[in-house]
């Protein structure tokens, strides 16, 4: 089975990836894929002169857009391109955020919560844990996100690694995914994860997700061209879902992003 879609492709205006838009599209064509959307990080809007060094600028937002504009058009009937975001949920901040991102197109966004309460209090997600009130508050925030109708799909959903107790990862974990099926959001086997051997995606939660019939999808999270598409890491991400029981979902559904 060859991967068809990868909604989950990032650029150079994050500060953390290389390669042209171009390059990430001809490697995605080489590879077989049909449809390829662009998710880099969202601009957003913060208070008090904040700065956060890991997502687009706003004055980036517009060549952004326009540049993947072209490039669908130059690569119509090739390719299918789409121009979303990855975002956090910040409630404080989501109205003016969306406010912000839909001057411009913007087709779709998928949640990935790298922060928890807000980013500017620099409370990291992708933690190693014992404390509940950080799985807590994540689980909290995120069915908040999903609740808002929005988002496509949730990237690396099980970013925090709780390491304490069994009932405690089961009980918030299994609120996540149980508001995730009732909101038809599915939840993300991260590529990114797979191929650097991170802790996720986490083999309890997943296998939560079989137990309670939740529907997933696979991302590539590429940070590079080379892995627009990335074939070795979707065949043993495609072993997971099946040692799981999955619902795997190639192409989901865009949602419309509107303020």
């Amino acid at each position: 089975m060859k991967m068809q879609v990868n909604l989950h492709t990032h650029t150079t205006r994050s500060h953390h990836a290389s390669g042209t838009e171009r390059e990430y599209i001809e490697n995605a064509i080489a590879g077989g894929l049909t449809r390829l959307g662009f998710s880099d990080h969202a601009p957003y809007v913060f208070r008090d002169g904040y700065y956060s060094g890991f997502r687009m600028a706003q004055e980036a937002q517009e060549d952004y857009v326009t540049t993947l504009q072209a490039l669908r058009e130059e690569y119509k009937g090739k390719i299918d391109i789409q121009i979303g975001y990855e975002a956090e949920y910040y409630p404080e901040f989501f109205e003016d955020f969306l406010r912000l991102i839909t001057r411009f197109e913007v087709n779709y966004l998928i949640l990935g919560q790298h922060f928890i309460e807000n980013e500017i209090e620099r409370r990291y997600s992708g933690v190693t844990t014992e404390d509940e009130s950080y799985l807590e508050t994540y689980v909290n925030q995120t069915c908040e996100a999903m609740r808002t109708g929005l988002f496509t799909y949730f990237a690396h959903p099980d970013l925090v690694n709780y390491n304490g107790d069994e009932k405690i990862f089961n009980k918030h974990y299994g609120r996540l995914i149980g508001c995730a099926v009732d909101c038809k959001v599915p939840l993300e086997i991260n590529l990114l994860g797979v191929r650097e051997n991170r802790f996720y995606p986490h083999e309890a939660f997943f296998r939560l997700c079989g137990e309670m019939g939740a529907e997933v999808c696979i991302g590539c999270d590429a940070h590079s061209a080379d892995v627009a598409c990335d074939t070795p890491s979707f065949l043993k991400a495609m072993e997971m879902a099946d040692r799981w029981n999955l619902r795997v979902n190639h192409n989901p559904t865009l949602r419309e992003v509107k303020f």
